[in-house]
């Protein structure tokens, strides 16, 4: 039985809605653009935004979105995702069998913490809308997720980093251009509550890239399955990049060990002139 809350056109009552992408003869709409007038004009980040939620980004919620996909491009070779698209390429898989290798990494403990924070940050948000203050609920969050033994909380601590560097620039970027809100403001309090809980005093748990990314989306309205969305788009250029690199210097068949592996390339430096 078809859904009543989907619409049907008169007379076309054999076909199934799509509201996202229309090919007729010598035309392509994407949400009703033309994609050829698209082309040249909006940034891929844009596009993605247009067609994951019907309409055109704002400029400064463009740009935050082009940061989020830019903090989530490559994690290293050492994840989950990362080594399922090692472990495929080596075996002489195609380059887009081991791409999707990789996305079929992802899951609860791997690429799930910004669906995971926004759901913590809705439990205490909650606790805000009936009466208690920012700081209150989310003491009260931090003692319970210490009592149910949920620490680290998502969104919070890293296996690296004291403070990590892509979550401390998009949560900048976000108050630069004035789209921080109540789930930043939580994501703050939250970390200011865990840091003072006298079980976790001697235990850092800063705001990872996860914890911000669930912030900001929370911020500009997107839904939690959207970040997810926004994820996995952003990793497929890393996971090609080592699915490539994996088939032009390394030979087939080896045992990947993920601890064991050295940078070489360039070292640091900086974006020309030019490039803010």
């Amino acid at each position: 039985m078809a859904r009543p809350d989907l619409p049907r056109s008169e007379g076309r009552r054999d076909r199934w809605p799509t509201a996202l992408t229309s090919i007729e003869p010598n035309r392509i709409l994407v949400r009703g653009y033309r994609l050829d007038e698209i082309m040249g004009r909006l940034r891929f980040s844009e596009t993605i935004y247009l067609l994951l939620t019907g309409e055109l980004p704002t400029p400064s919620i463009a740009r935050l979105v082009d940061a989020m996909l830019v903090s989530f491009i490559d994690h290293g070779a050492t994840p989950p995702s990362t080594l399922a698209t090692r472990n495929a390429a080596t075996t002489g898989a195609s380059l887009r069998g081991a791409v999707a290798a990789g996305v079929l990494g992802f899951g609860r403990y791997h690429g799930g913490d910004v669906h995971a924070c926004r759901q913590l940050f809705d439990e205490g948000l909650s606790l805000v809308r009936g009466g208690l203050s920012m700081a209150d609920a989310a003491a009260r969050l931090a003692a319970r997720l210490v009592e149910t033994r949920e620490i680290p909380p998502p969104g919070f601590g890293h296996r690296f980093h004291t403070v990590d560097p892509r979550a401390r620039r998009l949560l900048q970027l976000a108050h630069e251009l004035e789209l921080d809100q109540q789930n930043t403001q939580f994501l703050r309090a939250l970390e200011h509550a865990l840091s003072r809980h006298p079980t976790l005093m001697d235990r850092p748990l800063p705001v990872n890239i996860d914890g911000a990314i669930a912030a900001v989306t929370g911020d500009i309205g997107l839904a939690p399955e959207v970040a997810d969305a926004l994820l996995i788009v952003s990793r497929v250029p890393g996971l090609a990049a080592h699915a490539l690199e994996e088939q032009q210097r390394e030979a087939p068949m080896r045992a990947i060990n993920p601890v064991s592996h050295a940078y070489d390339g360039p070292s640091e430096r900086r974006l020309p002139d030019g490039r803010k």
